[in-house]
């Protein structure tokens, strides 16, 4: 399941966040007020939108179920939905504005926010259709993420009926919760609230004396099996299964903006969990993502790429984090660009790792900046070498690899030749072995520039296996 891509079903109260942008340097000569000086405005998904904006930067499939108005606002917010190529099961209600949340931001700080929003509970027959819908396709998706931000969507009975649709499946229902009676939410795997939403709950005032309590409490009444606290760029405060105050705290370099990172929290751990990890690597992933977006400005989300980043910044680089896929090392090729990165790439099969290998990869890390290494599949090495070969399989070999402090990113491909691989990279610099000298390098149109390297003498996988094979004689 690992490398699955997610299908993640998002339920809940789609908005728009706008921003108007500008400086103050004056006040208002009508009243004692500020006066904003306006340079930009933007537009981004909000509340449930938010956390689909953040499922989709982690590359991974959404759908969503929702209800809003038959405005000019609805339509904007379907427009962003499409641009993101989100699944949508999307109720028109005439009587409901469609929510929007503007903010005016003025010197990197929000000024004041205003909004437009109807907060009835949607109608009976509208829930009636939306759990229609759910039952015909919650078997489709690896786990349902309710965010409930308080604006009708998300009724005591949606929930419920939302609840035992995913148990009949088996499917992990993840809340982002509002209200002060979370008995609604009982039969879901985990659930995402703030401080203040975790205070408002439990009728419980929360400091670092009494988290503890207050998250027994929190236990108690939703049923969970690991309740939690988001602490915005504090981290993360759960209970272990022996009832051990844990509290895995954010290392943001530099806190700019909160505004939703519990989207981000609650999107990261769906991502993570329907990838089949297990919920203590699904925390300190979800820290992570965390990290990355409270150094933004706005309602933000995390790139699978900037984690990764942001987690070797921390010297917690895991190994599995160096191996991509073809979409995701062009998507990371692109970002090195704008950053005017060298990009050094080398290719091969590295069937048993050896000195002459290790060498051969430092020395072509030093070329530039990232080095990026296509690595033959089994099937390749084959085509290449014999029906014997190769003998550590794929995965095998992409983990040692990436093991190496040389090797930035390496990416398993299929073909006998890595030209495919090549022109998503668009490297500056492509390094072969020596022994390629007045022979044409795959690619060589492609790079800026090609550099052989010459190997150590008397290294070579196929004077390895011959080794071992005189060796068991």
């Amino acid at each position: 399941m690992i490398n699955k891509k997610p299908n993640i079903l998002v339920i809940g109260d789609l908005m728009i966040d706008h921003y108007l942008w500008g400086d103050t340097n004056r006040i208002s000569p009508e009243a004692p007020v500020q006066v904003i000086d306006v340079e930009k405005e933007t537009i981004t998904l909000g509340g449930a939108g938010n956390v689909i904006s953040n499922l989709k930067a982690l590359n991974c499939e959404v759908t969503v179920i929702s209800v809003i108005g038959d405005d000019k606002n609805a339509q904007e917010l379907i427009s962003m939905l499409i641009g993101l190529d989100v699944k949508r099961f999307l109720i028109h209600d005439e009587t409901r504005k469609t929510t929007k949340k503007s903010r005016i931001i003025a010197s990197a700080q929000q000024i004041v926010r205003y909004d437009h929003e109807t907060k009835d509970d949607i109608s009976p027959q509208i829930e009636a259709f939306i759990s229609t819908k759910i039952l015909e396709i919650v078997d489709q998706f690896d786990v349902i993420v309710v965010s409930d931000y308080g604006k009708g969507v998300i009724t005591d009975s949606l929930m419920s009926k939302i609840i035992f649709s995913a148990l009949g499946h088996n499917i992990k229902v993840l809340v982002d919760p509002k209200g002060n009676d979370y008995s609604k939410y009982i039969g879901s795997y985990l659930l995402t609230p703030n401080k203040k939403e975790a205070s408002v709950a439990t009728n419980m005032s929360i400091d670092n004396d009494n988290l503890k309590d207050v998250l027994k409490k929190l236990k108690n009444i939703t049923a969970v099996e690991i309740p939690m606290i988001t602490l915005s760029e504090d981290g993360i405060a759960i209970l272990d299964q022996n009832d051990n105050l844990i509290i895995k705290p954010t290392v943001a370099r530099e806190v700019f903006d909160v505004t939703g990172a519990g989207d981000t929290v609650i999107a990261s751990l769906a991502y993570s969990l329907s990838k089949g990890y297990n919920i203590e690597y699904s925390l300190e992933f979800a820290n992570l993502a965390a990290g990355v977006v409270v150094g933004k400005l706005g309602s933000a989300t995390a790139t699978l790429q900037e984690i990764d980043e942001y987690k070797s910044s921390l010297h917690k680089s895991s190994i599995e984090s160096h191996i991509k896929t073809f979409q995701e090392i062009k998507s990371i090729a692109d970002t090195l660009r704008e950053k005017n990165k060298k990009i050094v790439f080398t290719n091969g099969c590295f069937d048993i790792l050896h000195k002459g290998h290790v060498q051969y990869l430092d020395i072509a890390k030093s070329f530039g900046d990232i080095l990026i290494l296509g690595l033959n599949s089994n099937d390749s090495v084959k085509q290449l070498k014999g029906e014997d070969r190769p003998i550590n399989d794929q995965d095998d070999r992409a983990y040692i690899l990436g093991a190496l402090e040389s090797v930035d990113y390496v990416v398993i491909f299929d073909q006998e030749t890595p030209i495919d691989l090549i022109k998503l990279v668009q490297p500056d610099i492509l390094v072969k072995g020596g022994d390629y000298k007045d022979k044409e390098v795959v690619g060589s149109d492609i790079a800026k520039e090609v550099k052989l390297v010459q190997f150590v003498d008397g290294k070579s996988t196929t004077k390895t296996i011959e080794k071992i094979k005189q060796s068991n004689i």
